[in-house]
């Protein structure tokens, strides 16, 4: 049966970190004497209330979690932390709660898909807090896929499990101390994009803001022209940062610990950096020879944009959909592929595509020797039945929702292109989709109410790796 005891408090205890979070828009609107001081002070009262009576309901019942409580929780947590990390929008003018939500959503996905415009002349303290949003979800979502998605074997994830990814009380002291780990080597890494943005030309308001959002691969900008409005140096720091934010978090962990580069010879990292040089070095000679484009300015376009969307961060540069035929669909495919998992970064993630090739490599032996019996391996390791079916699964649900948000999409009135590539978009956590309305020049701003709230929806399945919201709508789910 399900515990909901612990389960509120531990609620409690995310409610109460987001409560403190508040506080740093908060400060920031004081330093600048602006309107919004009043709706992150309200916003943490209203959270830290409901923060102290999820801890009161649940005291004194012991953090003993089995499965089922697992998959609430993850899904409990980002739904219930973005309701209530919508309110500051709701009080800041003009902004409704479908476009408070929708912009709270795409923010602690580390999606990117914004509702806001004139954004070079918004308060400071909406500007930070929808950094902190994203900032937040990234390390949210790095704990979640080292310690938590592995043990519950979502869509394929127990390759990846590690002896942290035990929820039993004899290794919580590991998984806490593993993420502790992380969230010094994710702050360290935001420490120091910070200082290359700051270098190359931004402020420092606009370099902590560019770093929140380039490492936890969020894409959220202080300006309407998003990255277009800065030097090129800073765009070669946001590809480095990007990249970076696409890598297992874990592999800089195990460097630091080891002192030693040997932990990066990992199949889906080297996969995945060959991947995006040859996309972007392919995307750079086609800049190069069908629009006349210098060479470096080529490449740091085709890297930029290549990196953004793989990563899921979302920055926009250029409009790429003005390239031509070749990057349209290359970007398009882009969408789905993902960077590595135990990264900021959502999408299908690239070990799934590895993990692919080696059965489909396997098959095709067996039809040459019937008889034969194959061991399909992955990074050295087995791969098992019950990752191959997690796996299948996995891609199929993606798949069925991408398909399914279409129909809804376009059943609210937007167009075909508009619909496949917003939910493309939601499901991937990438950001910008493709056409004139929601592609990198254009916004969500304009797209109905029942979309939007769809979209958000999206988000969240992607985020979560589909299965984990999945499961609660089974009925065995729910019998004791």
């Amino acid at each position: 049966m399900l515990n909901y005891r612990p389960l509120l408090f531990i609620l409690g205890i995310f409610l109460s970190t987001l409560t403190v979070f508040m506080l740093i828009p908060g400060a920031f609107a004081l330093y600048y004497g602006e309107e919004t001081v009043a709706a992150f002070m309200i916003s943490s009262l209203v959270a830290g209330s409901a923060a102290s009576f999820c801890m009161h309901q649940g005291q004194n019942s012991g953090l003993h979690l089995n499965i089922r409580d697992m998959f609430l929780l993850t899904s409990l947590t980002w739904l219930i932390v973005s309701l209530f990390a919508a309110m500051p929008f709701t009080l800041y003018h003009g902004i409704n709660y479908t476009d408070a939500f929708f912009e709270t959503m795409s923010g602690i996905t580390t999606t990117g898909s914004t509702v806001l415009s004139g954004l070079d002349t918004m308060d400071h303290s909406i500007l930070i807090w929808r950094s902190l949003l994203q900032w937040m979800g990234g390390i949210g979502f790095i704990v979640m896929a080292v310690a938590v998605l592995p043990f519950l074997n979502v869509g394929g994830m127990r390759l990846f499990r590690t002896e942290s990814s035990d929820w039993s009380d004899k290794t919580t002291p590991r998984t806490q101390h593993m993420a502790k780990n992380l969230f010094i080597v994710y702050c360290l890494l935001t420490f120091l994009c910070f200082l290359a943005y700051h270098n190359s030309g931004m402020n420092w308001f606009e370099a902590i803001n560019h770093a929140m959002t380039t490492l936890s691969t969020g894409g959220y900008s202080t300006s309407d022209k998003s990255m277009a409005a800065f030097s090129n140096e800073a765009h070669w720091v946001g590809t480095t940062f990007m990249l970076a934010g696409g890598l297992p978090l874990l592999m800089f962990v195990y460097m630091v610990q080891q002192r030693s580069v040997k932990v990066w010879n990992d199949a889906q990292v080297k996969g995945f950096l060959k991947f995006v040089i040859f996309v972007s070095c392919s995307l750079a000679l086609w800049l190069w020879s069908s629009r006349e484009i210098d060479p470096l300015d080529a490449l740091r376009l085709a890297s930029f944009n290549v990196v953004s969307v793989v990563t899921t961060t979302g920055y926009g540069l250029t409009d790429y959909t003005a390239w031509g035929a070749l990057a349209n669909i290359a970007f398009l495919f882009l969408m789905f592929v993902g960077s590595c998992s135990g990264s900021t970064s959502g999408g299908i993630k690239i070990f799934r595509f590895q993990i692919a090739g080696v059965i489909m490599r396997e098959q095709l032996k067996q039809q040459f020797h019937p008889n034969g019996v194959f061991k399909e391996r992955y990074n050295k390791r087995v791969i098992k039945e019950d990752i191959v079916r997690s796996l299948v699964t996995f891609i199929l649900l993606f798949v069925m929702v991408i398909v399914l948000l279409s129909i809804v999409l376009v059943l609210t009135g937007l167009d075909p292109v508009t619909s496949f590539t917003g939910a493309i978009t939601a499901v991937t956590n990438v950001g910008p989709g493709l056409g004139g309305t929601i592609g990198p020049a254009g916004n969500f701003s304009t797209l109905p109410d029942v979309a939007k709230w769809a979209l958000a929806i999206g988000m969240l399945l992607g985020r979560l790796e589909i299965l984990t919201v999945a499961v609660l709508f089974h009925p065995s789910f729910w019998k004791y």
